[in-house]
């Protein structure tokens, strides 16, 4: 494992919606697995689409996260085997939804899914959060469990103009409820070669952000966008798409950022 800290928890975050939040936290978590990796994905958008991603059917579901956040059921009891070998996932259901409202009178709100890790997270090299696009209460949970975020910023003209209202909230949870919180990294998604735009947006994250940003970019691809409808992350809808290498390039930067 190379000195890689068990059960890095973190948390994939942008208040926009479109950026490809779900998309990353499931190809990153299936490529980390297939790796060899253990990798607990914790779905906390309403929509549930991560959770759908991985093949489960939410009509089946009984137990989710909203009973975990809101009822204080064991996080154990919730974890569902996924379609990837060595990913298991916390569905979400649509029962989600009001959570957002219930969390706000609940005692210590912002850390429920902070404790709800806690006995699970030794079970796992890396706990994936897949948040909903908004900076609400289910969001500042997982910030406040996490130990970094990852951002996934789409390539086109405003990208940069909602992350620094995202950078605000990290440097406020950092400040308030977690000073542990670092950034894991920037992430370009939707990415198209061909036109200025993509690329005058990826020349100013660089230069705004260079560190943080990983090598990586995510293309435009038909396969990634497709993949979900069949509940199968894209390694096992089609492993040499475009799509696909570029998350299996991704997943190994993560893992070589942790001298794994």
């Amino acid at each position: 494992m190379g000195g890689m800290a068990v059960g890095k928890v973190m948390a994939v975050v942008n208040q926009k919606g479109g950026t490809a939040k779900t998309t990353t936290t499931v190809n990153v978590g299936a490529y980390l697995a297939m790796a060899g990796r253990r990798v607990l994905l914790v779905d906390m958008d309403p929509q549930g689409n991560a959770t759908s991603g991985l093949g489960i059917d939410k009509r089946q579901v009984k137990h989710c996260i909203y009973n975990v956040l809101i009822d204080d059921t064991p996080l154990a009891s919730v974890m569902m085997r996924s379609c990837v070998e060595g990913l298991e996932i916390v569905p979400a259901t649509l029962n989600l939804a009001g959570a957002e409202i219930e969390l706000v009178s609940l005692i210590s709100r912002e850390h429920r899914l902070k404790n709800a890790l806690a006995d699970v997270r030794a079970m796992f090299d890396y706990v994936l959060i897949d948040c909903p696009p908004s900076l609400g209460l289910l969001t500042l949970n997982a910030l406040t469990a996490a130990d970094s975020a990852l951002v996934p910023i789409q390539c086109e003209f405003y990208a940069l103009e909602g992350l620094s209202q995202l950078l605000r909230t990290i440097e406020m949870v950092r400040k308030h409820l977690n000073p542990g919180l670092a950034i894991e990294g920037i992430v370009l998604t939707m990415h198209d070669s061909r036109t200025n735009l993509s690329q005058q947006v990826v020349e100013d994250v660089r230069r705004n952000l260079s560190e943080r940003v990983f090598d990586t970019a995510i293309p435009r691809n038909v396969r990634l966008s497709e993949a979900p409808s069949y509940g199968l992350p894209i390694p096992l809808y089609d492993d040499k798409s475009r799509g696909a290498e570029a998350y299996r390039s991704l997943a190994g930067e993560i893992m070589s950022r942790e001298g794994a």
